[in-house]
Parts: C-alpha cells; structure tokens; sequence
C-alpha cells in the first residue's frame, strides 16, 4: 500500500518526479485498528439490538384479560393514591408444554400462587400479601375463552383462575379487598425455575429432612443450596414437610421471595451484563404481562423505581385467615383484621403495627370461629350452602393452621424454625 494521493507529501513528490512512498508500517496498524474498532462497534450494537429484541420477544401480552377487565370496568373500583401501585403476582400450575413433568395435563389451571404486591407511592417500601388458594372468597360471573359467562360461585379462591383466567383473578381480588389492581403478571413453574438458577441458587435452612414424591422433592436437614428445580419443589411442597398446611406453604414461599430478591440485589448481579442478561431471559421467558409491563423498558421503569427500597421496608405478609366455618380445610378471613389490611393498602398508609405482629391464636378481631346464626338459632342456609361447596373440591388443605397473619422471618409456621443453621 501507498501513501494516498492528494496529501501535501504526494503532491511534492509527484512534482519532483519521485514515486510515492509506502504507507509506514505503524500508520498501516493504526488505520487497520480503527477500522476494527468501527466494525466491532458496529457488531457490538447489532448484538445488543438482537439481545434486547429477544427479551422483548420472551414476553407474552395478556391482551385477552386486558379485554375482559375493559368489559367490567364500571364494576371495578377506583385508584385512590394514583402515583401507588398494586401489581398482582399470579403463580400458574399450568402442566402443558415443559411444565408437564409436574403433572397431568387436564386442560385446566389454577393460581398456585397469588400476591398482592403494593408499592407506596413515594416507593420508600413494599409489601407483599399473600392470598391464601384455599379462601372461601366469591368469584363474579366471568367470561369464559367463548365469550359465555359462568355463574357467580361462592368457592375457594384458586378456583377463579380456572374459571376464567387472570381476569376472573383480578376482579376476585378487586372484590375481596377493595383495591384497584394496577397491572399482573403470571409466571408458570418453568420461568421460576429458570430465575433461580440464573442468580446461581437460594441457599436456604431445613430443620428436617424433607421427603415429598409429590413435589419431586428430597432434601437433607440443614443448610442447603437449592438449583431451580429444588426450588420449585420446596416452593410447592405441603405433604412431606412441615404440618402439610398451605399456610406454611405460604410462609416459605415468602421468605423464598425475599432470599431471592436479596440474591439479585446483593450478588452484584444487576451491574453484571453477563449476568443481568441471564436473569433477564430467564424472566421474560415464562411471564405474561398487561400491556402496562409487557416491554423491557416497562419492567426497568419499575425495578428502577423500587431499587432504593430498604430490605426492611420489604414485607411479604398472608392475609388474617382462619379455618372455615363450615369445612377446616377451608380458609375464611378474619374480621375487622383484614379489612383494616385492605384499607391501607388502599389508602396507601403504613399497615398498622399489630398486623405485623405474626400469629396468635385469637388475632384482634378475630371471629370466635361459630357459625352465623338465623333467628331461630340454626346456621344460616346460606352458611350451609357455601359448606356444601367448600367440600365440592376433594384438594383440601391437610393442616387446619391457627388464625393470624404469617409473617417470614419468625420461624413460625417455617420448617426451620429453631434450626441452628444461622
């Protein structure tokens, strides 16, 4: 290569008759460096552009609940702090496609698990309620795939997403405690496992070994590193470990949260591009969203927003529930307990102390657990009723646990309680 034409020492050098001189060779490094800079750069983009599409495309729209929740909308209530936000986190035990080894497939679902998640306005905290899948709770009419409605029924709450989906499951929540549902999210068994091990596994600590075939689930006593499949299965598990009840289900599907949410925080994972990108392909992957948070810009806005939340401001909680009137396998609400909860979550106020106190044997406002009576002393017809239906389902919960609010961290209701792990 030759030294390019028109630069004032080839114009000399042709003026004195002389040829031109050869490139040297450090300008040759320097121009073929900086052209493997411009390319690379280039390359880089179009990778970082294919990356961000495949995330973009991981994540389904739930344009058909978006659709029916239009439908109803004069039934649902309003925002009352609007700069706060209530984001429903529904758990789905679909069997279809991967999710098949973890059960047969009958064509249905169900929530098997659901959190209300609240986000203060000022997002200076977090909490997480629990609602338990066993609650007696009334689902409203809702429309079915062929655009039929099914009767209102008075039944356990998991019951709704099987009856109409996320939307049934939203206007279920909106009716039991008043507040307005902002956006959802539903993650099947696969994104979960998934999550978990993209931030290398959530240790966690066993009082006992656990042994459920159900869960696919054989642990050790003591502390145990758990792979995303273990995870599942210690999320799921009620026959092998504890009392069998879905209240401490429900407990250490709370703490597990926490654990997990310290891990992504702490293990410098968000300032890894390596590693941001795992957990972010692993959660896209398996989750359907509203059209509110069904783009990666949507879900930074929201992490972003909520980084700053002290873990002590992060509160995951179940909602007073005590055993059913008519069936003990069945959950009801405490009362005035829950609807005080409901109240300031709505009103977007700190949930009052005693709520946070964990479980008791009579929480204040507890019902004293007899029937409602009619005039003449007999349980009212429509208690016996909604007996008759709490029976209908034989998937009871094994543990009639005691009334109160779960709160994780305690050790109550957890197998670990009292472990010497820590």
């Amino acid at each position: 290569m030759t030294e390019p034409e028109g630069t004032p020492q080839a114009e000399h050098r042709a003026e004195e008759g002389l040829p031109l001189r050869p490139l040297r060779p450090r300008r040759r490094r320097l121009r073929w460096a900086a052209l493997g800079a411009s390319l690379a750069v280039l390359a880089a983009g179009g990778a970082a552009l294919h990356l961000y599409d495949r995330l973009e495309g991981n994540i389904r729209t739930d344009v058909e609940a978006v659709n029916q929740l239009r439908r109803f909308e004069g039934e649902r209530p309003r925002p009352v702090v609007q700069e706060a936000k209530n984001i429903l986190l529904i758990g789905s035990d679909d069997r279809s496609g991967e999710n098949g080894r973890y059960g047969q497939d009958t064509g249905t679902q169900r929530s098997d698990t659901t959190i209300l998640l609240h986000l203060s306005a000022d997002r200076s905290g977090a909490t997480g309620v629990s609602i338990p899948r066993d609650l007696m709770v009334d689902i409203p009419a809702c429309e079915r795939p062929d655009g039929t409605l099914t009767e209102p029924l008075f039944t356990q709450f998991n019951w709704a997403f099987e009856r109409g989906g996320t939307a049934c499951t939203v206007r279920t929540v909106e009716q039991l405690t008043g507040i307005r549902v902002d956006h959802h999210l539903v993650v099947d068994f696969t994104g979960f496992k998934k999550l978990v091990d993209a931030v290398g596994g959530v240790e966690v600590c066993l009082a006992e070994p656990v042994d459920d075939p159900d869960a696919h689930l054989v642990l050790d006593a003591g502390r145990q590193l758990l792979d995303g499949e273990q995870a599942l299965g210690y999320v799921r598990a009620r026959k092998g470990i504890g009392d069998g009840s879905d209240t401490q289900r429900m407990a250490r599907q709370q703490d597990f949260l926490k654990s997990l949410l310290s891990e992504v925080r702490d293990d410098g994972i968000l300032t890894s591009p390596a590693e941001l990108y795992r957990v972010l392909d692993a959660v896209t992957s398996s989750l359907t969203a509203d059209p509110g948070l069904d783009s990666l810009a949507e879900l930074y806005e929201l992490a972003d927003s909520v980084r700053g939340i002290p873990e002590g401001r992060v509160r995951f909680l179940t909602a007073p529930r005590q055993p059913y009137t008519y069936n003990p396998n069945r959950d009801e609400l405490v009362q005035p307990a829950a609807d005080r909860l409901f109240a300031a979550l709505r009103d977007d106020r700190p949930v009052p102390a005693d709520l946070l106190a964990g479980p008791s044997d009579g929480p204040s406002g507890a019902s004293s657990g007899a029937p409602s009576a009619s005039p003449s002393g007999e349980p009212a017809p429509r208690g016996a009723l909604r007996a008759q239906e709490a029976a209908a389902d034989p998937d009871a919960d094994p543990g009639a646990s005691p009334a109160g609010i779960t709160v994780p961290g305690d050790g109550a209701g957890s197998p670990s309680a009292g472990n010497p792990c820590g």
